[in-house]
């Protein structure tokens, strides 16, 4: 069946109500029956829940076959704990067919996908999924398609039962005897524990892993001992050096300056822009850079930003210590001047990823942002991006929080490179769609700039402001006259990995690539 932004979805995955991307919005008013979580219940005065070893815990919280553990990434490419659990499973219990369940998965977690291989890790659901696990799932390794959730389809799909957590498993920075954890304070601080705390929520039982053991109460938690059932001590649970990537810099290359400035004057150019104005920014050069020109605008017309929302950066920490923005609500920090801020700054506030981006609540913070500004790996003349998978096909990305700041925002403002290398950015059609094109609305480049034909009122704005635009198809057509048409990949039959929109229908699907021969003349 084909879905709304054009892509062929198999028949056998529409079971159990699941629908195709009918649209924006296609599921605005309908109900969703909340999961009643399971929780075990604690009577009786507890002086303590440690444990010596992440088996002994594992053991208490009934780990068996087919156990389902949650992670989150708050620690990125320095994280130790989930590799720790995993391999205390099958080796020290003997666990089999195991799922994954992590708000993301890199390259800190290659051990997995040896598990993967082996067939002892079966099922893949996470919303980023890159290095070998992606390497290996894109080979058709895993027993069963990966499921690609946003950060915000990720809590919608927990709290309605969809995903069935036994066992969520949280880094913690420090906790104290009986589990209240916090992401500073101690010795490898994350900052905001946004992404553990539906998890933790909904349960079976959760185990939380520190290396920093403080004195009770630990307050205020981010995971509160409530719902905790054990507390492991570990020499180490990470490295806080490793949360930064080099795309989590401002860019100082001129052609992505050039792209920031751009988006800034498009950014200021509409009726959103005023005292006020909500906003956040990508993880990537030119998205955040874009805050160096913006705040000239803002001290040209004497305006604040009201608040900012999202993973967050130094840039945006820089100026709520200026004075230039109220609050900052924090996911996720991207950089170790942002997890220091969360600490020390005042209204530098720390919420849940259902708070931040879940469709099927009464009031994500998404739905009230102005503008977002956005990367993209692709995006094509229909307005459709994909952050997921490489010009080769393998799984190498993550929508994250790209699809609902999108959706929710009033202005989603997409900045990238018309090529990257010998690829065309701007394309006929992307690899896989993350982001359906019906919630992004304007396109930056360095070779011009395009508006979405559904925003009329943006091209007015533009036009009264003297931007100059183009459309999409001519960004694309320069693309390809630079470096060429692709040819079309060639997909095998089996799909490997399922994309869900935000509201759980089905976006798009990944397939085994075929594998590239070489003529022998």
């Amino acid at each position: 069946m084909k879905n709304a932004v054009g892509r062929d979805i198999p028949d056998y995955l529409l079971v159990n109500g699941k629908e195709v991307y009918q649209g924006k919005n296609y599921m605005d008013g309908k109900y969703m029956q909340k999961a009643a979580p399971r929780t075990r219940r604690y009577e009786k005065p507890q002086e303590s829940k440690i444990v010596a070893t992440i088996a002994d815990a594992l053991r208490q919280c009934g780990c068996k076959d087919g156990c389902t553990f949650s992670f989150h990434h708050h620690l990125r490419n320095g994280d130790y704990v989930a590799n720790m659990v995993v391999k205390a499973a099958v080796e020290e219990l003997g666990v089999k067919d195991i799922t994954v369940a992590a708000t993301s998965l890199g390259s800190a977690h290659d051990v997995i996908a040896d598990y993967i291989e082996q067939g002892i890790v079966v099922g893949v659901q996470t919303s980023g999924i890159r290095g070998r696990i992606g390497d290996v799932v894109s080979a058709g390794k895993l027993k069963t398609p990966a499921i690609i959730r946003s950060h915000g389809g990720r809590p919608r799909a927990i709290e309605a039962g969809e995903v069935h957590i036994d066992i969520a498993v949280v880094a913690a920075p420090t906790s104290d005897c009986v589990g209240n954890c916090r992401g500073i304070g101690g010795k490898h601080n994350c900052g905001s524990l946004g992404y553990a705390m539906t998890d933790a929520k909904y349960a079976d039982h959760v185990i939380v892993v520190t290396d920093d053991l403080v004195d009770f109460p630990n307050y205020p938690a981010s995971v509160e001992a409530i719902d905790v059932d054990a507390v492991v001590v570990v020499d180490c649970i990470g490295d806080p050096k490793k949360i930064a990537s080099a795309a989590a810099r401002i860019s100082q290359n001129p052609r992505d300056l050039m792209m920031a400035e751009n988006v800034a004057k498009v950014i200021a150019s509409t009726p959103y822009f005023k005292e006020g104005f909500s906003f956040q920014t990508g993880v990537g050069g030119p998205s955040l850079a874009a805050n160096l020109f913006l705040e000239k605008y803002m001290d040209e017309r004497g305006i604040k930003m009201g608040w900012a929302i999202g993973g967050i950066c130094g840039p945006m920490v820089e100026l709520l210590k200026k004075g230039k923005v109220g609050k900052v609500i924090d996911v996720q920090d991207f950089d170790l001047e942002s997890v220091n801020s969360i600490n020390q700054t005042p209204n530098h506030f720390e919420m849940s990823a259902s708070q931040y981006a879940n469709p099927a609540n009464k009031g994500a913070f998404v739905n009230k942002l102005d503008f977002v500004v956005l990367a993209a790996l692709e995006i094509d003349t229909g307005f459709n991006v994909n952050v997921l998978t490489g010009s080769d096909g393998i799984l190498r990305g993550a929508p994250g929080g790209h699809p609902d700041t999108a959706a929710g925002s009033k202005c989603c403002i997409i900045v990238t490179p018309l090529t990257r290398g010998r690829m065309a950015t701007v394309c006929e059609h992307v690899v896989t769609v993350t982001t359906p094109g019906d919630c992004v609305d304007v396109l930056v480049t360095d070779f011009g700039i395009a508006v979405n034909p559904l925003r009329p009122d943006l091209i007015e704005c533009l036009d009264k402001a003297g931007i100059k635009h183009v459309t999409i198809e001519e960004l694309k057509e320069k693309a390809y006259s630079l470096v060429g048409r692709p040819d079309d990949l060639e997909w095998e039959d089996k799909v490997v990995a399922v994309l869900e929109a935000r509201d759980g229908t089905i976006l798009d699907v990944v397939r085994k690539i075929k594998p590239y021969t070489v003529d022998q003349d």
